[in-house]
């Protein structure tokens, strides 16, 4: 591939993670006027470290994409390209599914309103966590838009650790304040069944 192709591509990802940068701040002010909204409800915040290690991780993200497509010269392959770009749309539908689905309880934070149900409908009728798992498709697909692969196994592997540790306190504090279990010990976590939306 010519120098001034490979030049071009590389300007359209950084313009690309621009875009999601913007995106995400975005979606930290929606959050924060759902936060307020419902601790005014009578709310409560659940494991609040945990906020602080998912900015720390995703700042980490959208820096360690930028440099290595740039210092480390990372080449564009456009059958690559084209899977993860279908792997990053997925993960987008994914989180706006459930951010729609949710509307005003939808937050970053961990926050609940003891005595209300958790959501079952629209995309919660296949997945308990289906935001999760559209940010583990995008941050393991958006840096293989320039073949930043470093960039994906790392911070795929630091998500998956984060995951583990916010997937459970979200789910005790279900559990505490919405009688999660009985209302969604159907539904998988992360990886959708054939029959999970009949139930």
């Amino acid at each position: 591939m010519r120098r001034e192709a490979i030049i071009n591509t590389r300007k359209l990802y950084y313009l690309l993670i621009a875009m999601l940068a913007g995106q995400r701040l975005l979606e930290l002010r929606l959050s924060k006027q759902n936060e307020k909204r419902m601790m005014q409800q009578g709310g409560r915040e659940h494991a609040a470290g945990h906020f602080r290690f998912m900015k720390v991780l995703h700042t980490g993200w959208f820096v360690a994409m930028v440099a290595e497509a740039g210092w480390l010269r990372r080449p564009f392959r456009p059958a690559l390209a084209a899977v993860a770009g279908l792997v990053a749309v997925l993960g987008q539908f994914l989180r706006y599914a459930a951010i729609r689905t949710l509307g005003r309880r939808w937050t970053v934070r961990i926050v609940t309103v003891p005595g209300q149900p958790p959501v079952r409908h629209g995309i919660y009728r296949y997945l308990r966590h289906p935001n999760y798992l559209g940010v583990v498709l995008e941050i393991a697909a958006v840096p293989l838009l320039h073949t930043a692969y470093l960039t994906s196994l790392v911070f795929s592997l630091a998500n998956a650790l984060l995951l583990r540790t916010r997937i459970r306190a979200e789910e005790e504090a279900l559990a505490a304040d919405a009688d999660y279990h009985r209302w969604l010990a159907d539904r998988p976590r992360l990886v959708p069944r054939p029959s999970a939306g009949r139930r």
